[in-house]
């Protein structure tokens, strides 16, 4: 394990400590200019956790979901959203987490995902492996779309383009298709436990993390077009590599 990635992974379980104490609590809860929530427990955890990782390497760049961006011409740039699901988290339901990534020359290169209520921990390093609460992962190999089991999140922009009719061919002969959401459908498909992940409207600092850890379990992580992950990924498709390559073939081109 790097320095970097023990770092993040001390960051993470900070924020943690931090989002359980106010998950069953009493916390502030205003309304940013986009309409989406904000806790006292978000500002405390991403603060934590700029502390610990620019404690660590001063020189890096840093860009959270609530501080924004600083020092963008770093060759390091932390991605962070220290409570990914605020939503979630205000209405006390647990699908809610802690994203910290690191870019390296526009490369995702280290990830960490830490599911808090669910004491799950995922991380992974590029060419290292990614691994959940100590086992390594490893994507699931079926890439029958008759026999694959897929994952929803935030659909929006899907359901308004043509694209919207070539995912309900998938559905209607998938062999199970549910909307884990947030982090957790990520982790399960790099466990192999689903085959596939479909979103359309996503922000960089949600599933930077996950993108690599997808990646080093043997998946497949692009936008609906097929691009890799970076910062103006708005959209997500990951899957097995062969399963990726059947969805991508009839998505592709639906969704900016």
């Amino acid at each position: 394990m790097s320095p970097k990635l023990k770092t993040a992974i001390d960051a993470a379980a900070a924020a943690a400590e931090l989002s359980r104490k106010y998950y069953h609590g009493n916390f502030t809860v205003t309304t940013k200019s986009d309409m989406t929530p904000v806790t006292q427990a978000d500002v405390e955890c991403e603060q934590v956790i700029r502390e610990i990782i620019l404690g660590a390497f001063p020189d890096h760049g840093f860009y959270g979901e609530e501080t924004g961006q600083t020092q963008a011409d770093a060759e390091y740039l932390w991605l962070v959203d220290p409570i990914d699901g605020t939503k979630a988290f205000v209405r006390q339901y647990p699908f809610f987490s802690t994203q910290i990534a690191l870019m390296r020359g526009g490369e995702i290169v280290l990830g960490v995902s830490s599911g808090t209520m669910f004491d799950e921990l995922a991380y992974a390093e590029r060419g290292s492996g990614a691994w959940l609460n100590g086992e390594r992962l490893k994507v699931s190999e079926t890439d029958d779309p008759a026999r694959a089991a897929y994952s929803t999140g935030n659909l929006k922009s899907l359901a308004k383009s043509a694209g919207w009719a070539r995912l309900a061919e998938f559905v209607a002969v998938s062999e199970r298709i549910r909307g884990y959401g947030d982090f957790y459908h990520y982790h399960l498909l790099a466990a192999g436990k689903i085959e596939a992940v479909i979103e359309s409207d996503v922000n960089i600092l949600d599933i930077a993390a996950l993108s690599v850890i997808v990646q080093e379990a043997g998946g497949v992580f692009t936008d609906l077009n097929g691009n890799p992950p970076g910062l103006e990924t708005r959209s997500v498709l990951a899957a097995n590599p062969g399963l990726h390559k059947k969805l991508l073939a009839r998505l592709k081109g639906f969704v900016d």
